[in-house]
C-alpha cells in the first residue's frame, strides 16, 4: 500500500470515526430552510415590493416564499401597483409557478393570539382568508407559520377546522416578544386543550437563544453549528427559518450560503411537511399556555391602554352582534352586515400585533397607539348604533325599558340606562310586565341633563323582558350599612363585611362573607392588606406603598341597589383614588382605580440610562419591582389557575417572577386569575378590564400589574401622561375555577344587560342552555340561518342541550371552514320549544348552523 492510499484511508476512517462520535454531521444529509416575507401594507410594505419578490423569485430558480402578509396589503397593492398585482395574480394562477409559495398566516390583523378572545381569533382568521382569495380565488391555506410569537394553546382545533393541517412553533428571528419552549426533535403532533392535534415544527430542543442577542435563536439560518447540533442531537431533517420583514432587499435570507451548510433546500413549509412527515414519530406534545414564552412591557401607561381600548371594543362588537341577530330572529329586522364587517376590520386592526409591541412607532401621521384609539372608537360608534341604546325622559305613565339578555342562561343582573334627569331621584321602582317590582335608584348625571336609573332585571336567556319606571313617592334605605370602628369603616352589605382602614391608605384588612362564622380571606401577616399599591422607586431606591399614607373615605352611592365609595390617598406624592363597589345580589366585588401622576416617575427595577438591546437583563421584565395591586390571601398551599383563549391553564410556576430574555415566563392575565387552596376547596378569582400580567409565589401574594415607567423595547421611554385608570374585580368563590363558573362571570362582565327606553314586548329565549359551563362565543346570521359558536368552557363531555322557541328546518354541525360534520337531531321539549344535542370535550368549540326556511 503507498503512502498516498494509506494517508487517504487515515483520513477516511478518521471522518468515519468523528461522524460516528457526533462531532461532525453526514455530509450527505440535506437541511432545509423556509424563506420568505412577514409585514403588509400596515406594518412594512413599499409600493413596489409585489414586483420586487417575483423579480427575486424569477432569478433565483430554486428559491421559494414563505407569505405572512397582512390580508389588507392586496387591495393597496392592485391600486398602487397594478403591473405587479397583475404579475402576481398571474403567478399564484399558474400551478407551476404557484407550487414555489405558500401563505402561511391569513389573519387579518397578524395578531399576537394569546392576547384576544378565541372569537376574535377565529374572525382574524376567517376574514383573512375570505380576503385573500378575493384576490386570488386558487390560494389554499395548509401551514399555520408567524415570524412573530403569534402562538396560543388552543390553535390546533382551530387550524383544523379551517382546513389547516401543519403548523410550525419557530419564530427564530423575531423573538423580541418572546417564543416557544424549546421541546422535541423534526416534528411533533402539538396537542390542544380539546385534544386535537396537529403535526408542528417545534423549536427544536438544541434550538438555544442566540448568544448576544435578544431577539434570535440560532436557527434563523442554517449555519453549520445549527444544522450540526441539530443532527448529532436526533433531528433527521433540519429546517432553519426566517421570514424577512416585507421592505428588506437580501433576496434569498442565506445569499450564496458561504459558510453555511450544505446541502440545503428552500422550501414552502407544505413541501416540508409533505416530504418528511412520513418518515419520522411526531410524538403527542400537550402544550401548556406556559410553554409559549411571550412578555410585552406589561404595566406600560401605553399599553394598558391599547389592551383596554381593544378589550372594550371587543366585548362591545360581540354584545351587538348577537343584539342584532336577537332583532332578526324576534323582530324580522334586516342582518347589518356591511356595518359589522367593517366594525370587525378596524378592531382586528388594533389587534395587530406592532399596536402591542411598538405602541409609540408611526404607521401614517399617527402612532400605533394613536390608530389604536381610533379604530376602537370605529368599533365602538358601530357598536353603539346597533344597540340602538335610546334616552328619554320619565313620564306620570312610566317610562317603559325594554332589558335585554344576549347570554344563553336567564340572570338577574343590575341595569344602567342613561335617561333626561328628574326633579328627584328617590322613590322610584320598575315594574315587570307581571306587575312585580323592584327598587330603582338614581344616579347624579353630568352638565348635559341626563341621569343614570340602576335596577336589577330578571331576563331570560337570550330574550327580552319589558319593565316601567314609576314613581312611588316613598324612599328606599341603602343595602350596605357603613360604620366606623377606630381607623377602619366597616362596610357591611347584603352578602360581605368589609373592614377598609384609613389608617393604612384604606386597604382592605378584612373580607368575610356576611355571618358570625365567615371565613376571613386576608392575610394579615403577608401583606398590609387587599388592594395594597407598592413598587419599586429607583430614584429612592426603595418600595413605596399606598399603605403609607393615611386615607379619607367619602361615600358615593349608597342606595337600594348600588354602592360606591372612595377611597383617597396617595403613593410616593402622587393622588390615588381607589373606588369599592357593591350591587345587590351580586357576589363579585368590583374596584376602580385612578393615579394622578405628578411629574414623569421612574417605576422599575433599576434606571436603564445605557440601554442596549442586546443586554438580556431588562428593567420591565421585572414585574416584582412594577407597581402592583396587591391581594394577600388566607389560603394554605396556593394553586393558580388563569384562563387563555379557549383554554384554561393550571399554572405549573413556582413563582411569575424573572429578569431576563432568556428566562421568560408566561404570567400573563387574559381577563382572569384565580387562586385555591391546596385541596381547592375555596379561591378568589381575580379579573381585569384588559389583558396585562400578574405576580404570585409562595410567599408573595397575588398581585395585578398596575404600572411600569422606564425604558423598554428598543429604548423608548415608557413615561406617564396624565392619569392611570383601571378597573378590576375580586370573586369570593367554592371549588376550583370549574366549578366556581369563573367564564360566565366573565360573561356577565362582558355582556351587561342592554335597556333601550322603547315600548317593547316580552320574549321567549331565542337561545336557552339546560346546563351551565358553555359559552355562547359568536354569533352571526347567514342569508337564513343563525350560526351559533358554543365554547365548552368548564362543562362535562354530556351533550348541552340548546332549546329554541321554534322548530329550526335543520341544525347542523360544520367546521369553520364550512364542512359539514353532523346533522343534529331537532326533537320537541317542554312548550313549544324544540332542541338539539350538541356534545363536544372540555374546551372544544363547535359551530352550529340553525336553518330556518320561513324567517321572511
Amino acid at each position: 500500500m503507498t503512502r498516498c492510499r494509506c494517508a487517504f484511508f487515515v483520513r477516511f476512517a478518521a471522518i468515519v470515526l468523528l461522524c460516528a462520535m457526533g462531532a461532525l454531521p453526514a455530509r450527505s444529509q440535506r437541511a432545509y430552510f423556509v424563506d420568505g416575507y412577514h409585514g403588509g401594507v400596515w406594518g412594512h410594505y413599499p409600493r413596489h415590493y409585489t414586483r420586487f419578490m417575483l423579480d427575486k423569485l424569477e432569478e433565483y430558480p430554486a428559491w421559494k416564499l414563505n407569505l405572512e402578509i397582512e390580508p389588507e396589503t392586496f387591495d393597496w397593492v392592485k391600486q398602487v401597483d397594478p403591473e405587479g398585482y397583475g404579475r402576481f395574480s398571474a403567478w399564484l394562477a399558474d400551478p407551476a409557478t404557484a407550487s414555489r409559495i405558500e401563505f402561511v398566516n391569513p389573519a387579518y390583523g397578524q395578531p399576537y393570539l394569546f392576547n384576544i378572545s378565541g372569537e376574535s381569533i377565529i374572525r382574524h382568521l376567517d376574514l383573512g382568508i375570505r380576503q385573500l382569495r378575493l384576490h386570488f380565488p386558487s390560494l389554499d391555506f395548509l401551514t399555520y407559520s408567524s415570524e412573530e410569537p403569534c402562538f396560543t394553546s388552543a390553535l390546533p382545533q382551530l387550524l383544523r377546522s379551517f382546513g389547516f393541517r401543519y403548523a410550525s412553533l419557530k419564530n427564530p428571528n423575531t423573538c423580541w416578544g418572546g417564543y416557544v419552549r424549546a421541546h422535541g426533535h423534526d416534528l411533533v403532533q402539538w396537542q390542544g386543550p380539546d385534544g386535537t392535534a396537529i403535526p408542528t415544527a417545534p423549536r427544536y430542543g438544541v434550538e438555544a437563544l442566540k448568544p448576544g442577542s435578544t431577539w434570535e435563536t440560532i436557527g434563523n439560518t442554517n449555519s453549520r453549528e445549527f444544522i450540526g447540533a441539530a443532527l448529532r442531537s436526533g433531528v433527521r431533517f433540519p429546517v432553519g427559518m426566517c421570514l424577512q420583514d416585507a421592505g428588506w432587499y437580501n433576496g434569498p435570507w442565506l445569499g450564496d450560503n458561504t459558510g453555511g451548510y450544505q446541502p440545503n433546500k428552500h422550501v414552502v413549509w407544505r413541501e416540508y411537511f409533505a416530504e418528511v412527515l412520513p418518515q419520522v414519530d411526531a410524538p403527542i406534545w400537550r402544550l401548556s399556555q406556559e410553554d409559549i414564552q411571550v412578555s410585552l412591557v406589561w404595566g406600560a401607561q401605553v399599553l394598558q391602554r391599547v389592551a383596554q381600548q381593544a378589550r372594550r371594543a371587543e366585548s362591545r362588537i360581540l354584545l351587538a352582534e348577537r343584539v342584532a341577530a336577537m332583532d332578526w330572529f324576534f323582530d324580522q329586522r334586516a342582518w347589518p352586515g356591511a356595518t359589522l364587517d367593517r366594525a370587525w376590520k378596524n378592531l382586528m386592526l388594533a389587534q395587530h400585533h406592532d399596536c402591542w409591541i411598538v405602541p409609540y412607532n408611526k404607521v401614517d401621521s399617527l402612532s400605533w397607539a394613536g390608530k389604536t384609539a381610533y379604530w376602537t372608537g370605529q368599533t365602538l360608534a358601530a357598536a353603539d348604533t346597533l344597540l340602538a341604546v335610546r334616552e328619554a325622559a320619565p313620564d306620570s305613565n312610566g317610562t317603559p325599558l325594554t332589558v335585554t339578555n344576549a347570554l344563553p342562561y336567564r340572570r338577574t343582573d343590575i341595569v344602567a340606562h342613561r335617561l333626561a334627569a328628574t326633579d328627584s331621584g328617590e322613590g322610584w321602582e320598575a315594574v315587570d310586565g307581571q306587575g312585580r317590582t323592584v327598587p330603582a335608584q338614581w344616579v347624579e348625571g353630568g352638565a348635559d341633563g341626563y341621569r343614570t336609573v340602576l335596577f336589577v332585571a330578571e331576563v331570560p336567556a337570550m330574550g327580552r323582558r319589558t319593565y316601567r319606571l314609576v314613581r312611588t313617592g316613598a324612599a328606599r334605605d341603602g343595602f350596605v350599612h357603613v360604620r366606623r370602628e377606630g381607623p377602619c369603616y366597616i362596610v357591611e352589605s347584603d352578602r360581605y363585611r368589609i373592614a377598609v382602614d384609613t389608617a393604612r391608605g384604606g386597604v382592605i384588612t378584612s373580607l368575610k362573607a356576611t355571618g358570625t362564622d365567615a371565613t376571613e380571606w386576608v392575610d394579615a401577616q403577608q401583606g398590609e392588606g387587599l388592594n395594597e399599591l407598592r413598587g419599586f422607586f429607583p430614584e429612592e431606591q426603595r418600595f413605596r406603598s399606598s399603605a403609607e399614607y393615611p386615607a379619607t373615605v367619602r361615600v358615593l352611592e349608597n342606595g337600594p341597589v348600588r354602592f360606591r365609595m372612595a377611597v383617597h390617598t396617595q403613593l410616593a406624592g402622587h393622588p390615588v383614588v381607589q373606588e369599592l363597589r357593591l350591587v345587590s345580589g351580586q357576589a363579585r366585588i368590583d374596584f376602580g382605580l385612578a393615579i394622578e401622576w405628578r411629574g414623569q416617575p421612574q417605576i422599575a427595577q433599576f434606571i436603564e440610562t445605557d440601554y442596549r438591546p442586546e443586554r438580556r437583563r431588562k428593567a420591565f421584565y421585572s414585574d416584582r419591582h412594577k407597581l402592583l395591586a396587591l391581594f394577600p390571601l388566607a389560603l394554605t398551599g396556593q394553586r393558580v389557575a388563569k384562563n387563555a383563549p379557549f383554554d384554561v391553564t393550571e399554572s405549573r410556576l413556582d413563582d411569575t417572577f424573572f429578569g431576563r430574555w432568556d428566562s421568560i415566563k408566561n404570567n400573563i392575565v387574559l381577563d382572569w386569575v384565580s387562586v385555591t387552596d391546596s385541596p381547592g376547596q375555596q379561591g378568589m378569582a381575580l379579573f381585569t378590564d384588559h389583558t396585562t400580567s400578574y405576580v404570585h409565589a409562595q410567599g408573595h401574594p397575588l398581585g395585578l400589574t398596575v404600572q411600569y415607567a422606564g425604558k423598554a423595547l428598543w429604548g423608548k421611554e415608557y413615561g406617564v401622561e396624565g392619569s392611570t385608570r383601571m378597573a378590576y374585580g375580586l370573586l369570593p368563590h367554592d371549588g376550583a375555577w370549574d366549578k366556581a363558573g369563573l367564564w360566565q362571570e366573565d360573561d356577565y362582565w362582558k355582556a351587561p344587560l342592554v335597556a333601550s327606553a322603547t315600548a317593547g314586548r316580552d320574549t321567549a329565549s331565542m337561545l336557552a342552555f339546560d346546563k351551565p359551563g358553555y359559552q355562547v362565543s359568536g354569533l352571526v346570521v347567514d342569508g337564513d340561518d343563525l350560526l351559533v359558536r358554543v365554547f365548552n368552557a368548564a362543562g362535562d363531555a354530556t351533550p348541552l342541550e340548546v332549546s329554541l322557541p321554534r322548530k329550526p328546518a335543520r341544525a347542523i354541525v360544520e367546521e369553520l371552514d364550512g364542512r359539514l360534520t353532523e346533522r343534529l337531531e331537532i326533537r320537541p321539549v317542554d312548550g313549544n320549544r324544540h332542541a338539539f344535542r350538541l356534545a363536544m370535550p372540555r374546551f372544544g368549540v363547535r359551530t352550529v348552523r340553525i336553518g330556518f326556511d320561513d324567517m321572511d
